[in-house]
């Protein structure tokens, strides 16, 4: 019988993966017509599969578009609307006003008087 040492197994029944030098393997699940396109994509640039994936990949990062603005399209869409709506009180105000009662009506308007604050459900609930 040969003996064969075992290497790496210090209490451990995982296998021991050897460093060759070479990136991982991962696996892909596509669609037959995707593949071929990649497989065509790679013919033209004398590229194997492997590597025609990674190109596409690398490509597609790059001209990847810009995220979102913000990452809830609610609140921005809300934010807007109140734009709008300072912008309308702001027209219908007394430009004689004093800037901060200006200021302090808008507040009221767009925020509601203090009284309502507990009904809104747009806002965050205060802890009291």
């Amino acid at each position: 019988m040969i003996e064969v040492p075992d290497f790496g197994n210090k209490g451990s029944t995982a296998p021991v993966r050897r460093r060759t030098g070479h990136d991982p393997i991962s696996a892909v699940k596509m669609p037959e017509g995707l593949t071929a396109a990649i497989d065509g994509w790679a013919e033209a640039h004398q590229l194997s599969r492997s590597e025609a994936i990674c190109k596409l990949v690398e490509l597609g990062l790059k001209i990847s578009p810009a995220p979102p603005a913000s990452a809830h399209p609610i609140t921005s869409e809300a934010t807007r609307i109140e734009e709008i709506a300072v912008h309308e009180i702001e027209g219908l105000l007394d430009p004689a006003l004093p800037t901060d009662e200006r200021e302090r009506r808008i507040r009221r308007l767009t925020e509601g008087p203090p009284e309502f604050l507990h009904e809104r459900i747009d806002l965050p609930k205060q802890r009291t």
